[in-house]
């Protein structure tokens, strides 16, 4: 199979949909499939023009307002339609599709090529997050006529085929992620590196991610005067001069990757992920794999990966004092925590990434069955343009 592969951010940055797209490019490339990236240019022309066998096309790009490592490419879609002609492909996988994406989706059109639309960030709902909450509504609309357009969408949780389907959206399969359970594991766990963060024998306390407006990091000052707690911060962005600045008792561990991960993650003794727009949250699914409970909004992802009672718990969100309670109880009870961290690790024990990629490639191959018998479709393509505040 010839895979192309549109993603809207792509090494060097490292997020939840880079690593979606490594696992499956790992994948391709074990089963002997041809696949290339079409990606934005990095910052200062950064990151590889391969991985593996396959090629990167970079795009000309500029950084986001306010988060200049988030790229946005500014093509047209007769750019993206001839890198796409001169691969060729059987199917093209449209990773978080939205700027990039949407130029993608036409192009695709265009040259009468399947395509298959990977739902992964809500970004419509981060709107509001970044002082400009007149713009949900059109960037909702967005969303629809990309995966409306797709001829399949691809939803990572319970939650989010819910929002496409009231969207409208139908073509619709459930597709997780997959963990890798021996990179996160309870052995990984350090004993030497805990009574570094906590030399007082405090119960450590931490959040992975990303760290920006919509993680809502800033929640975890609700936790800041609990007795017996050292919070943890694993990760990098844009609010963490203003988390230092909150939170001055914290320790920050700016961004980790590979080995060093894997051991901070499994040396916390509770996680909590404090964003509520996650539709699928996979540090979330890393901590559970390293054993370790986790406490988590009511909303998104969350809700499918968190046994509320047996491997975490799921609060209200924006209750912040239930969340607060809920970290107690487990600070305060070792017995608790322990149950809960062994049923973590089994819940997500066979969510592999070779099981889930393997369901990936029959969503392509319905995807290419689905183009095939679809009617022409009479869309007004148009050049629209992304007005960036």
């Amino acid at each position: 199979m010839r895979v192309a592969l549109v993603a809207e951010s792509f090494l060097p940055q490292s997020n939840g949909v880079v690593n979606s797209l490594l696992r499956v490019l790992e994948h391709l490339e074990r089963r002997g499939d041809q696949a290339i990236v079409i990606a934005p240019e990095g910052r200062g022309g950064e990151g590889p023009d391969r991985y593996g066998s396959a090629e990167v096309v970079r795009l000309p790009a500029m950084g986001w307002p306010g988060y200049h490592d988030v790229r946005v490419a500014l093509v047209g879609s007769g750019r993206v339609a001839r890198a796409l002609e001169r691969f060729d492909p059987d199917v093209v996988h449209l990773a978080s599709p939205f700027v990039l994406g949407w130029t993608a989706v036409r192009a695709c059109e265009e040259l009468h090529l399947p395509s298959v639309a990977i739902y992964q960030t809500e970004v419509p709902s981060y709107a509001d997050r970044y002082g400009m909450p007149w713009g949900e509504g059109i960037l909702w609309d967005r969303v629809r006529s990309i995966h409306q357009r797709a001829d399949l969408t691809l939803a990572p949780s319970s939650f989010a085929m819910r929002q496409l389907e009231l969207l409208g959206v139908d073509r619709l399969r459930l597709w997780p992620r997959g963990v890798d359970s021996e990179r996160f594991h309870p052995r990984h766990r350090s004993q030497a590196l805990h009574d570094a963060w906590a030399p007082q024998g405090e119960i450590v306390v931490g959040y992975v991610g990303r760290l920006a407006p919509e993680k809502q990091v800033q929640d975890l000052t609700r936790l800041a005067g609990l007795p017996g707690v050292r919070l943890v911060i694993v990760g990098d962005g844009p609010s963490r001069e203003a988390l230092k600045r909150a939170m001055p008792d914290a320790v920050l561990t700016g961004h980790l990757g590979g080995a060093e991960l894997a051991q901070a993650m499994a040396t916390l003794d509770v996680m909590v992920h404090t964003g509520e727009l996650e539709t699928f949250c996979q540090t979330i699914q890393e901590a559970l794999a390293s054993g370790v409970p986790v406490v988590a909004p009511r909303r998104g992802g969350p809700i499918d990966l968190v046994h509320d009672g047996a491997s975490g718990h799921l609060y209200t969100p924006g209750d912040l004092g239930e969340m607060a309670a809920h970290v107690r109880g487990l600070v305060e009870d070792a017995g608790r925590r322990e149950a809960f961290g062994a049923h973590a690790r089994a819940s997500v024990e066979r969510n592999t990434w070779e099981h889930v990629c393997d369901r990936l490639i029959g969503s392509y191959e319905e995807a290419i069955a689905l183009h095939h018998a679809r009617p022409a479709r009479p869309w007004d393509v148009q050049d629209e343009e992304v007005v960036l505040a």
